[in-house]
Order: C-alpha cells, then sequence, then structure tokens
C-alpha cells in the first residue's frame, strides 16, 4: 500500500504517489483503458488524484469523474488546476483573474461530478492580473467551500511568498507547489525549497520520472521505442526532448547498476530518489495501462540510504539541471490570444 504524507502546514493527508492524468485521460488513452488505471491506482492505495481543467481540453477531468463514480467521495483527495484556455479561448478564457477563477471552479466541479476539490491550484503565475485580486477570488472559493485548500504550481520563491503573506491576511492557507522535479530538473533546491519550508508550503512534483527517461528505456545511440513518450506528439514528446542527448542517457545507464544494488527498478530509485527529499508531499505518476502502475506503487516506504542517494547524484551531475533561475522562465509573461 501507499504511503501517506501531511501537505504543507495542514491537517491534510495525500498519499505519497498521487495518480496524474495530464498526458493521458481523453487524449492519448481510450476512455476504458484510462479508468481501469484509475481502478487499478485505487487498488494499490492511491486516494490522491491530480487533473487540470486544460488537459485535454477539459475531457480529462470528465473522464476522472466516470472513474472515480461509485467511490466513497472523502476517501479520495481529489486536485484540479486553473490558468491554462479552455473552451474556445477567449480573452477570459484563461489566466488567474476573478472572473476566470470563480467560472474555473465551477466548470471543474460539475466536470468532476463533486460539491468539492481538495485542493486548488494556480496553473502558473499569472503577470497580467493582480496577485491580490487572485488571492482574493482562491479565499472566496475557500468560504464558499468549493475548495479546501489552495496551492499553485511552478510559481518561484518570491511569487510563493507573496502568495503566502496575502493568503494569511485573508484567513485561509497557502499549502502547497507544483513544480517539475526529477533527478534530472532539481531547479527548485536553490531557492524554491528553502522558501517553502520556511513557509509550510509542500511540493507536489510532476514528472520524477524525467518524462520515463529515468526508466533507463532509453538508450544512447539507438532507436526511440516504438509507442514510447518521445515519439508520441499527443503524449509530451516536446518535453522530453531536453533530455534526450546522449550525454544525458549514458549518464542515467550509470543508476542501472546502482538500483539492483539497492534491490529495486530504475523506476523505483528514481521515485525514491524524489520522496528522500522531505519537502516533497507527493510524486505525480502516471500510466496509460494498469500494470505499469505494480511497479511504480512499490516505491512507497523506500527509504534510500545516504551512499546510495549519493551514489545517484554523483552518476548525475553531469547533466542534471540545478540552475534556480529556470524557475523564472515557466510562467509566461502575458496571456496570448
Amino acid at each position: 500500500m501507499v504511503n501517506y504524507r501531511f501537505l504543507g502546514n495542514s491537517g491534510l493527508k495525500v498519499t505519497e504517489l498521487t495518480y496524474g492524468n495530464w498526458l493521458t485521460h481523453g487524449s492519448q488513452v481510450e476512455n476504458d483503458a484510462a479508468i481501469a488505471t484509475v481502478h487499478k491506482a485505487l487498488d494499490l492505495g492511491i486516494s490522491s488524484f491530480d487533473t487540470a481543467d486544460a488537459y485535454a481540453n477539459t475531457a480529462a477531468e470528465s473522464v476522472l469523474a466516470d472513474a472515480l463514480k461509485g467511490q466513497r467521495r472523502e476517501s479520495l483527495e481529489i486536485f484540479t488546476k486553473v490558468y491554462w484556455p479552455t473552451g474556445p479561448k477567449g480573452p477570459n478564457d484563461h489566466g488567474l483573474s476573478r472572473k476566470h477563477l470563480l467560472e474555473g471552479i465551477n466548470g471543474s466541479l460539475k466536470r468532476l461530478n463533486t460539491d468539492y476539490v481538495d485542493l486548488y491550484q494556480a496553473h502558473r503565475y499569472d503577470y497580467e492580473t493582480p496577485l491580490e485580486e487572485t488571492m482574493q477570488a482562491f479565499a472566496d472559493i475557500v468560504r464558499q467551500g468549493k475548495a479546501l485548500y489552495i496551492g499553485v504550481s511552478e510559481w518561484t520563491a518570491e511569487q510563493l511568498r507573496a502568495g503566502h503573506a496575502l493568503s494569511k491576511e485573508l484567513g485561509f492557507q497557502l499549502v502547497s507547489n507544483q513544480p517539475q522535479y526529477s533527478a534530472l530538473w532539481r531547479v527548485i533546491e536553490g531557492k524554491v525549497v528553502p522558501t517553502s519550508e520556511e513557509l509550510g508550503i509542500s511540493q507536489i512534483v510532476w514528472s520524477p520520472l524525467a518524462q520515463g527517461v529515468l526508466t533507463g528505456k532509453y538508450q544512447p545511440g539507438q532507436p526511440l521505442p516504438e509507442g514510447s513518450r518521445a515519439t508520441d506528439e499527443k503524449g509530451g514528446s516536446d518535453m522530453i526532448k531536453r533530455f534526450m542527448k546522449d550525454e544525458t542517457l549514458t549518464a542515467v545507464q550509470k543508476l542501472q547498476p546502482i538500483a539492483e544494488g539497492a534491490g529495486i527498478t530504475m523506476p523505483q530509485l528514481a521515485l525514491a530518489w524524489v520522496l528522500h527529499n522531505p519537502n516533497i508531499a507527493a510524486a505525480i505518476i502516471g500510466a496509460s495501462r494498469p500494470e505499469q502502475l505494480e511497479d511504480t506503487v512499490k516505491a512507497s516506504g523506500i527509504e534510500l540510504d545516504d551512499d546510495t542517494y549519493a551514489a545517484i547524484n554523483d552518476a548525475l551531475a553531469p547533466v542534471a539541471v540545478t540552475d534556480p533561475e529556470e524557475t523564472y522562465s515557466v510562467s509566461p509573461k502575458s496571456r496570448l490570444i
């Protein structure tokens, strides 16, 4: 079964491996397969599920609702996000304005077939909307009982500090940030994590396997495996390109003997590395087939000893991205129409 961790400085517990449906539900995977995968996640002890209104242009939320039908709502932790364009993508169909936030939560609740979400997250920082307006709208959503907790995604240390201060003034708590984080992408360690630890904010991290590169299935100098994410334009091929250099793939192969020495698989090693960081509340995992989850969920509870953790870092040191300045390039400077 999957272990639980507290989300930020709150009383909410989430499964340290959280199921996410970014690249699968409503687009890459047929609905029947998506529903079967969610049922497998439930069977394996995962109770936390992450989605967003923009995934498959709202379809992913509906598929997740179908998959969770009949489950006891109180036994689930459902997260969704708002910011990216939805619908016809008009001038107010994205961003963090009061208008879009209030319309966004109502749309998400309808599609998810629930009265509330456990965590409502700002999918990016909105430079075109005053932060005060955004945080006031979040406060109202909490007071209306439509979201129990508020989080953000890919915010910088300074943005987290400003958002946290406003949330305290407005009587609610900013509990989480959802950044990309893996043994190959460590940009949050310099500023975001220390600031979050100070403020009582946890990370719920996406792409802990670096889009699958840390599984070791991509070999340097070899053709890409058929049906892999690197070959699927709908499945994140653009995202994975940064990790597909031979230098990176060669370094990743050095993890195989480290995993064997620890008696675990490469995916388990990568997830255990992420969860070794105490500021991480959860690592988001996905799957296109139910059987893929069997191996990955076994990472929950694995504790890497200091020598193994150091060996992973040494192997990837030449290729891991650690520059904290990378956190400033994630959110768009404008809401393009």
